[in-house]
């Protein structure tokens, strides 16, 4: 039974494959500064919403990577689908929910 769940949680496709250290780095560059220009620099809320972890907790990773690669209508959320990939859209993703 543990074999099927961990196989299962493994294939999820929201898991966050693993980016070459040089690309996380830049993520973590395009976080800080692009992000933050409208979520704070310290991501705790400025024109967009909070993105530290305690508050993204209850948001779906699915939700969290649509909103980032196709932006929020009505919003200043732009979509980021022209600079970034699903797969770093959810490295981005895992990497704000397991900040501390």
């Amino acid at each position: 039974m543990y074999k099927i769940l961990f196989s299962l949680f493994l294939s999820s496709p929201l898991l966050a494959t693993e980016l070459p250290e040089s690309r996380q780095k830049e993520l973590k560059n395009l976080l800080k500064h692009d992000c933050g220009s409208c979520h704070g620099l310290t991501l705790k809320g400025g024109l967009g919403p909070s993105l530290l972890a305690a508050d993204l907790q209850n948001k779906s990773n699915e939700f969290l990577v649509d909103t980032i690669q196709n932006g929020r209508k009505g919003t200043a959320m732009p979509p980021w689908k022209p600079f970034l990939n699903k797969d770093e859209t959810r490295w981005l993703v895992q990497l704000l929910k397991n900040q501390s």
